[in-house]
């Protein structure tokens, strides 16, 4: 595991998701498409619910686990892309969106082990879903993104000793997309190589709640890409709406998003993953890539060889 040791910590700001894997203009979400089953309950908070849509088939399906962004204090499994739930369905892929708590019912990690508690009883459900548990990947964008890559880089947390048996599924992730995604949450990584990033815009405490320095930077250790890859994990595909070189905007409004959804995130991920021998594609305008969308990245990978 490589760890990255900085004295200052990226404080979490605002991460609105603002792309194909997020809430879409009326207009074009196009019909929508009714879960097979709705507000599935994974846990005991209220926001710890699920939504599962059955591809039809007569064997075991692989499932796509939707993670919604919305800087962790919003966002909704509704905001899932129509045109690309479609696009799994039609190829025989399950999907999965969940819900979260937010930062202001719990401070952080909390969302992020929710999340692993969702993918641990989707595993959990194969039987009754027809779903192939070895074959489950994770997309979303901004703060769904980030949470994906945690899921995705993380060492194996299943406790085949615990008396909880979602606890004791794999929490190991066949694939992964990202739109947007933070690789990591170190604020002097951050303010290297940002453009025109010098400052955090929310209150540590707001997100993290009341941790120690050195607790904190255990948490940002625990939840950020660079900091976890190793060369054992799974391939991911990546997107971002700017070119490397683009200019800062000058309009105030897009400018911070701009920033904290920057491509350079994804440049850094992909040189330590070309390091490590793992595949990355990184999707960003004028970039060409193996692969013509996300969606066809999730089928490939999910529906390759599929036992």
């Amino acid at each position: 595991m490589c760890i990255i040791r900085n004295g200052t910590i990226a404080i979490l700001i605002c991460l609105c998701a603002g792309s194909a894997l997020q809430a879409q203009p009326a207009g074009r979400r196009g019909p929508q498409n009714a879960p097979t089953m709705a507000d599935i309950k994974y846990g005991p908070h209220k926001r710890n619910v699920l939504d599962f849509y059955q591809a039809k088939s007569d064997k075991p399906t692989p499932v796509a686990m939707y993670i919604h962004g919305g800087g962790f204090r919003g966002g909704s499994k509704n905001s899932v892309n129509q045109r690309m739930l479609r696009g799994l369905l039609a190829a025989g892929i399950s999907v999965a969106a969940i819900e979260y708590r937010f930062v202001a019912d719990k401070p952080l990690p909390a969302a992020h082990h929710d999340s692993l508690r969702a993918l641990q009883f989707i595993r959990s459900r194969s039987a009754e879903w027809n779903i192939n548990k070895k074959r489950i990947g994770a997309f979303g964008g901004s703060a769904g993104a980030q949470i994906c890559m945690w899921l995705a880089f993380h060492d194996e947390m299943a406790n085949s000793e615990s008396s909880d048996p979602l606890k004791r599924e794999s929490s190991r992730l066949k694939c992964v997309v990202t739109n947007g995604g933070q690789t990591t949450m170190e604020f002097d990584w951050w303010k290297k190589w940002v453009p025109g990033y010098d400052k955090p815009h929310r209150d540590r405490a707001e997100v993290f709640g009341d941790v120690t320095d050195e607790e904190l930077g255990k948490i940002v250790e625990d939840i950020s890409a660079l900091s976890l890859i190793t060369a054992d994990d799974p391939p991911i595909f990546m997107s971002y709406g700017m070119k490397p070189d683009d200019p800062i905007p000058t309009d105030p409004a897009r400018e911070q998003g701009w920033k904290v959804h920057h491509v350079i995130f994804g440049i850094k991920l992909k040189e330590k993953m070309h390091q490590l021998g793992i595949e990355s594609n990184l999707k960003y305008p004028g970039a060409q890539t193996k692969y013509e969308s996300a969606a066809s990245f999730l089928i490939a990978k999910l529906k390759s060889d599929n036992k």
